[in-house]
């Protein structure tokens, strides 16, 4: 197959930051999908209502970003008020409520600590379906990185299931088998969102003959046999899974530093390498339903109208290395090999 015709995908897992690199990133996701959840991981959070419509209109007004919808979350705190998550979610403004536990990733520090504080706003959201979309990882430092999202299913997320069982949950990029099986399992009320790069990456890629700072993510990649996992979860057809690209742009001399941060900037190529990944699993045909079907289902819309054509070319398609912003370089994700899809124009 040389060509394929989709509806245009949305991306229920996004990161454009603000300001400068707002203006820089906003239209390399813009141009390829329709839709996107954006994270409020913001410096501060966005953790009102007013505060997602002002990062909206920023949104809105970047280079780009005219035929491209901001799907706005809030960040739960222990401080957010239910009657105005609630506000929000009736405005048509909010889609989302993100939980990020205390210190798990990148300006998590005001996430959740304690979840009995919290326990008021996720049955307001049950009550009217609001989905709560999970980092999914125990920030317990007597635990393995490598092992704390399995951990982090039996610690809270079973726990606070059992405990809101209308609750609709999100578990978002996961990376582990067990992540993939609860979510297969978890029935109506679950689904997970699988990224670009944690479809092609292992940790070898990070560690293996010298540190490579542009694969180091949170929740960070695990063994070959998660990954091959996660491209069975993803190419079964299962309605439980969807694209998330979690694309998160840093500037290389934060990636590249003592402490570098988490995050892959996928987006310019996130479809080029969930194409070649479907391909070489023989599941081409069941793309648009990763990419653009499921994730519409779950969130209760309609999947876009307008249709995109993927085509392969002979020869390796040229994408950026880099992308230049006003805060500095950001370096594209790589995945090690050529790649021949893009999008038509």
């Amino acid at each position: 197959m040389t060509s394929l015709t989709i509806r245009r995908p949305d991306d229920w897992h996004l990161h454009l930051r603000d300001g400068a690199m707002l203006e820089a990133v906003t239209a390399e996701s813009a141009r390829d999908f329709a839709r996107a959840i954006i994270m409020p991981n913001l410096v501060p959070p966005v953790v009102t209502g007013a505060d997602a419509r002002a990062y909206r209109q920023r949104i809105l007004a970047a280079p780009g970003a005219a035929n491209f919808t901001p799907l706005m979350t809030l960040y739960l705190t222990e401080a957010t008020g239910a009657d105005d998550v609630a506000a929000a979610h009736a405005e048509g403004l909010v889609h989302a409520v993100k939980l990020y536990p205390a210190g798990a990733t990148t300006n998590s520090a005001s996430g959740v600590r304690d979840f009995d504080k919290v326990q008021p706003v996720l049955e307001r959201m049950a009550e009217i379906g609001l989905p709560l979309c999970v980092h999914g990882e125990v920030t317990d430092h007597s635990v393995d990185i490598f092992d704390r999202e399995a951990v982090f299913i039996d610690r809270v997320l079973d726990p606070l299931r059992r405990r809101n069982p209308t609750l609709r949950v999100v578990m978002e990029h996961v990376t582990t088998a067990e992540g993939a099986t609860y979510a297969r399992e978890g029935g109506e009320g679950l689904a997970a969102t699988i990224t670009a790069h944690h479809l092609i990456i292992n940790r070898n890629h990070i560690l293996a003959g010298g540190i490579r700072p542009h694969y180091y993510c949170l929740p960070v990649a695990k063994r070959e046999t998660h990954r091959l996992a996660l491209v069975e979860a993803a190419t079964s057809g299962s309605r439980s899974f969807f694209l998330g690209t979690d694309s998160a742009p840093h500037v290389d001399p934060l990636k590249e530093a003592a402490c570098g941060c988490a995050g892959c900037f996928t987006a310019p190529v996130a479809l080029a390498c969930l194409a070649h990944v479907f391909e070489e699993a023989g599941a081409l045909d069941r793309l648009e339903a990763f990419a653009s079907l499921n994730g519409p289902d779950f969130y209760g819309m309609a999947p876009n109208a307008e249709q995109i054509t993927l085509e392969k070319s002979a020869a390796p398609v040229p994408y950026p290395a880099k992308l230049e912003t006003g805060e500095g370089p950001v370096t594209v994700f790589d995945p090690g090999f050529p790649l021949h899809w893009r999008v038509a124009r």
